[in-house]
Parts: C-alpha cells; sequence; structure tokens
C-alpha cells in the first residue's frame, strides 16, 4: 500500500509525538561563562537554569493491534470488508494517534514539504512559474515538462534524510510527481489556484496514506495474492484517504490565494488535522454500514 519503504511498524512504546517536535528547553549559562571577561570581584549567582522538558510519554504498547488487525481482514478480503476498512481508520486516528491533533503532529516531516510545496505552488500561480524557479535558483527548471520540474524540485521540497518520517514525505512527493499527467496538471506555466490545490490534495493523501500504513506496520498487513484484489485494495484505502483531504481543503476557511509566507505551514498543519478528522468521522460511518 502505498510507496513508503515498508517496515515491521513503530514499537507500540514509541512515543505519540517525536521529541524533536517538541520545544526545546531554555537553559542559562551563568555570568563569565558566555564568552566574555568575568566582572572583578564576587562572581554575582546567576539565572536558575530552566528545567528540561519532559521526555513525550510512552504510548499504549498496543494501540496499533486493532487498526493493523482491522486493515488486515480488509486486504485479506479482497477490499470487499469496507467496515473493516472503516475500523481500522478510525482507530488508527482515536487510538493508535491519539486524535486528529495529535495525528497531525505526528506528520512532522510531511508537513514542512507540504508548506514548502504550497509556498512554491502558490508563487507560481501569482508571480509566475519562471519567478517561482529563480527565487530557488532554478530558473534552468523554466519551460521543462512539470515532472521534470518537480523532479529538479525535489532535493529543495524533501532532502534526502536518514529518518522514516523523511522517508515519507520523499515518497510522497516521487508519488505526487507519477500522478501529475493523470491529475490534469501537464504544465508549470499558468498555473491555476484550482490546480495548485490539486497537487496539494494529491501530496498530503500520499504523505498520509504512507504515515498509516508505516505506523500499521505495511509488511504485518497480509494482501491478497491475486494482483486485482490487491490493486484494488489499495486503490480503496488512497481514495478513502483522498476524499478526506479533499473534504478539509473545500472547508477550509482561509483562501489560498490570500495566504502570506508565515501562514502557510499553520494552514497546512490545519488542513492534515481536519484530513484526520473527516477520516476519522467517513470510517466510523464505515464501519456501521452492512
Amino acid at each position: 500500500m502505498g510507496t513508503s519503504s515498508a517496515f515491521g511498524g513503530p514499537a507500540g512504546n514509541t512515543p505519540l509525538v517525536p521529541s524533536w517536535l517538541e520545544p526545546e528547553g531554555n537553559i542559562s549559562t551563568a555570568s563569565g561563562l558566555n564568552g566574555t571577561a568575568a566582572p572583578d570581584g564576587p562572581i554575582p549567582p546567576g539565572p536558575v537554569p530552566q528545567p528540561l522538558p519532559p521526555l513525550p510519554p510512552s504510548a499504549d504498547p498496543g494501540r496499533f493491534t486493532i487498526a493493523r488487525t482491522n486493515l488486515t481482514h480488509f486486504a485479506s478480503s479482497g477490499g470487499q470488508d469496507r467496515a473493516s476498512l472503516g475500523r481500522a481508520v478510525s482507530t488508527y486516528v482515536n487510538t493508535s494517534m491519539g486524535g486528529s491533533r495529535m495525528a497531525s503532529a505526528h506528520m512532522g516531516a510531511s508537513r514542512i514539504v507540504g508548506g514548502r510545496l504550497f509556498s512554491f505552488l502558490s508563487d507560481a500561480v501569482s508571480k509566475g512559474s519562471h519567478e517561482a524557479l529563480r527565487s530557488l535558483n532554478l530558473e534552468e527548471l523554466a519551460g521543462r515538462p512539470i515532472e521534470q520540474v518537480f523532479v529538479g524540485l525535489s532535493d529543495f521540497l524533501c532532502p534526502q534524510g536518514g529518518s522514516i518520517d523523511e522517508g515519507i514525505a520523499r515518497a510522497a512527493f516521487i508519488e505526487t510527481i507519477t500522478e501529475l499527467a493523470a491529475s490534469g496538471v501537464a504544465n508549470l506555466d499558468g498555473l491555476t489556484t484550482d490546480q495548485m490545490q490539486i497537487v496539494f490534495e494529491l501530496y498530503a493523501t500520499n504523505a498520509i496514506e504512507g504515515r498509516l500504513c508505516n505506523d500499521i506496520g505495511a509488511k504485518i498487513v497480509i494482501m491478497p495474492s491475486d494482483a486485482d484484489k490487491a490493486s484494488r485494495v489499495q486503490e480503496q484505502l488512497h481514495d478513502f484517504i483522498r476524499r478526506s483531504v479533499a473534504d478539509a481543503l473545500s472547508k477550509s476557511p482561509a483562501a489560498p490565494s490570500a495566504l502570506t509566507p508565515d501562514s502557510v505551514f499553520a494552514f497546512v498543519g490545519n488542513i492534515y488535522e481536519h484530513a484526520f478528522e473527516i477520516l476519522r468521522i467517513m470510517g466510523e460511518t464505515e464501519a456501521e454500514t452492512k
């Protein structure tokens, strides 16, 4: 499911929000220890160091179990057991992630890449593709097919990293490139606001799908041996997630054209949070359908 590098799923006691997403502590230094000369006479007591923030609490070791079991049932059914799909995604948001806000916070690298992508696309709409590329010192890509432009952008938007989170973000961007032609976005020149939202929708969908599959443990989910059934399972999960992202974008109170550079990342975070909440609601509704 998805193109993210699969692994056996994170350890159950992994914190819901990685420690690197928490604010750093503020430890003050005493007088005379910051590179300046110490004053003559007794050294006055320095400010009391502030304690480091506590480590994020360990999560329930079994928080992935129900979501993983239901996704396996859905996959084993060849896409027929939609109730299990609904239970898998709703339990993932509610139990595995601790709610839509925590799920959005867990999308660390994908939120950053999404913000960079949205900012670039917004510049391409408002200033033209050549100017948007020139601001990144990539003007040599101007006029090329959009797939080539996006390949050239990949190292700026999502540079290679060693963490799973960064791998998910980059894999989602590469998958988005492969989907551009089928989405009807064939040229960066003359990009419209609607096309900008389509590209972002594709990326956010791929990022959420990659995060969900890696968290649940793609190696544990048993896919049907029949290729057509396996494809149907993947397509249904992908479409389910894309509907939630599209609804989140359509219901956003902020007009993309009105966003400032400082507000883009908050906007992207809100879209992820709303998408997860819609995904939870859609999942619960699907789970009740017989």
